[in-house]
């Protein structure tokens, strides 16, 4: 069973930064790609940023030039490192990853739990 697993969440100030990271565990065989969505209350799930098999990432527009997501490999994991936060980045945080485990050989979509991020001062 795979789990995708979050942490650093939290509450910040305006202009404030924060880490957060994601760990894709369990019968983890092959990854294709990690990253980050993010869903504000009555908005829909939006990406934030995507790191792609070939390292290229991809961001939202609303958060480039102040995130940068990056992905150990050899890990498993995935971290996104976010700065000049505003009011709104105030959202729950999903890690994603479209992988392959070891009990089902075939590429498929999977979801963390979510972390809260919340800027406010």
């Amino acid at each position: 069973q795979v789990q995708l697993v979050e942490s650093g969440g939290g509450l910040v100030q305006p202009g404030g930064s924060l880490t957060l990271s994601c760990v894709a565990s369990g019968t983890v065989y092959k990854i294709h790609n990690m990253g980050w969505y993010r869903q504000a209350p009555g908005k829909q799930r939006e990406l934030v940023a995507i790191a792609q098999s070939d390292g290229i990432p991809n961001y939202g527009d609303s958060v480039k030039g102040r995130f940068t997501i990056s992905r150990d490999h050899a890990r498993n994991t995935v971290s996104l490192q976010m700065n000049s936060l505003n009011s709104d980045d105030t959202a729950v945080y999903y890690c994603y990853s479209r992988l392959m485990s070891r009990t089902h050989i075939a590429f498929s979509n999977f979801w963390g739990q979510g972390t809260q991020v919340t800027v406010s001062s």
